[in-house]
């Protein structure tokens, strides 16, 4: 959740705001159709904007939509988006186009996550990659983070654990700096700690510009970093892709995140396919 302190006027929050873009106030004002001076005036709590006002300078600074309903309350407004749970009947239409694009993705994996890496669905193809997973860590919620970087979870697995990690912790960062969420920062704290081993050179590896049977293997840079992750006795290869919801009005929706792993080689797309012959 997003906490405020009471005593911090919605001007200082907007002005901090501005300064994480790095817009100026002029730059701001034009942008949304105001002056310098207004801008200065609310920022130093000389003016009170007003609700319209609010929301179009926190749509110019691309303020999530938890922390405009933040900036609302602060200012003595009521906050204008809803928080449907996911569950609700209201989004039977949101979890039905999900689903059956995650289903659509197969043998591929997909997922979708909420603000907190809580897995909210999943395909057959995600499911294929957990075997060997700790029991706890697959107890609902469960957490991607925590699965993908737990020393039970799939990070023994994760031939190039140290350059995914770092990845995954500096997304989690800017999640942070843009949510100012106490428990997204104890989430990040948590899994930042777990043991973060240098990667050993395993006997199953290829050598470098060779494949599984030692022949030449093209030595081109991959064009995303990859997950290289073991199952089945193969490394597999997969370049993640991560689409949020254009234009959010509920705040559960704004959070929701769906990610999808493109196999990086024609390997890893042939041994999915093998999966569910």
């Amino acid at each position: 959740m997003t906490t405020v302190a009471s005593d911090t006027g919605v001007g200082p929050l907007l002005r901090g705001w501005r300064e994480r873009r790095r817009i100026s106030q002029l730059e701001l004002a034009l942008r949304a159709d105001s002056s310098a001076r207004h801008i200065s005036f609310i920022e130093t709590g000389r003016s009170r904007p007003s609700e319209e006002m609010i929301l179009r300078l926190a749509e110019q600074l691309d303020v999530p939509v938890r922390e405009r309903n933040a900036l609302l309350v602060v200012a003595g407004y009521a906050p204008r988006y809803a928080q449907t749970a996911l569950d609700d009947p209201a989004l039977d239409a949101l979890r039905e186009g999900m689903e059956r694009l995650l289903r659509g993705y197969e043998p591929y994996p997909a997922l979708v996550v909420d603000g907190m890496y809580d897995v909210v669905a999943a395909n057959r193809g995600i499911a294929s990659l957990l075997e060997g997973v700790a029991e706890h860590l697959l107890v609902p919620p469960t957490n991607a983070m925590r699965l993908t970087l737990h020393p039970e979870g799939l990070a023994p697995r994760i031939h190039n654990l140290r350059e995914w990690r770092a990845d995954l912790l500096a997304q989690m960062r800017r999640q942070i700096a843009l949510a100012r969420s106490a428990e997204l920062r104890a989430l990040y704290e948590e899994v930042a700690g777990y043991p973060s081993p240098e990667r050993r050179v395993r006997a199953a590896d290829p050598g470098p510009g060779e494949g599984d049977d030692g022949a030449a293997v093209s030595s081109a840079p991959p064009f995303a970093l990859p997950l290289r992750i073991e199952h089945g006795g193969q490394v597999l290869s997969f370049v993640a892709s991560i689409a949020t919801f254009n234009t959010p009005m509920d705040v559960t929706v704004s959070e929701l995140a769906i990610e999808t792993f493109l196999p990086a080689d024609r390997a890893t797309a042939d041994h999915l396919r093998s999966l569910v012959l």
